[in-house]
């Protein structure tokens, strides 16, 4: 069983180690990199990769973490600070309404998926694992939606009630950072035409 007591002090200890990097970044995917690498290892529940079940055959435990960052055109998200995604997927640019991710964009409202063979309308968007477990939290700026922030795991059942709420803090601090380091105008910079495009779910 979890402590919840530990989760809880690590939590407020990470967001304060974060938000001190992240203020030093060279710039908005810089800072969201400080929030995205701090997700896979501390949310979510290790056990789950060892209960009956927990994982599919052949599957190994694993996390991931990132940012889909809505673009100028509000057509596309665009795979930001990705960890444990294929290099491939940096910048790739996902259709807004794919998957749980644009139901979020759709709704403005985090999705928690305890169990994804639960949900018949789950997409796979990462390449490197299927995720058993999946939370997307929408990063919103005086009430304009920036993007999504998403954590996923091999592991069914690896997050609670308490990952998704610690999940929203992040999103909360993320959107901040973003917007201090100016991440709308990095967004404009880019040159979309030499970006991968992603309109369906990836196999497996």
């Amino acid at each position: 069983m979890r402590n919840l007591d530990s989760l809880r002090e690590n939590l407020l200890l990470a967001l304060e180690r974060v938000a001190g990097d992240a203020a030093i970044a060279r710039g908005a995917e810089e800072a969201l990199w400080c929030v995205t690498r701090t997700l896979p290892s501390l949310l979510g529940d290790a056990a789950a990769a060892t209960r009956p079940g927990g994982l599919p055959d052949a599957t190994v435990p694993a996390s991931a973490a990132t940012a889909f960052m809505v673009t100028p055109d509000r057509k596309h998200h665009l795979i930001t600070a990705p960890v444990n995604f294929r290099p491939e997927q940096h910048h790739e640019l996902v259709a807004i309404t794919l998957g749980h991710p644009g139901m979020v964009a759709a709704t403005r409202r985090g999705i928690m998926l305890a169990d994804t063979s639960h949900h018949e309308s789950f997409v796979k968007i990462l390449q490197t694992f299927r995720a058993g477990s999946a939370m997307q939290v929408p990063m919103l700026w005086q009430g304009e939606y920036l993007g999504v922030l998403i954590c996923a795991n091999a592991a069914r059942g690896a997050f609670a009630e308490i990952d998704f709420r610690a999940l929203h803090a992040f999103a909360n601090l993320a959107a901040a950072l973003w917007m201090a380091h100016d991440g709308p105008g990095w967004l404009r910079s880019l040159d979309y035409a030499k970006l991968p495009v992603r309109t369906e779910g990836c196999s497996g």
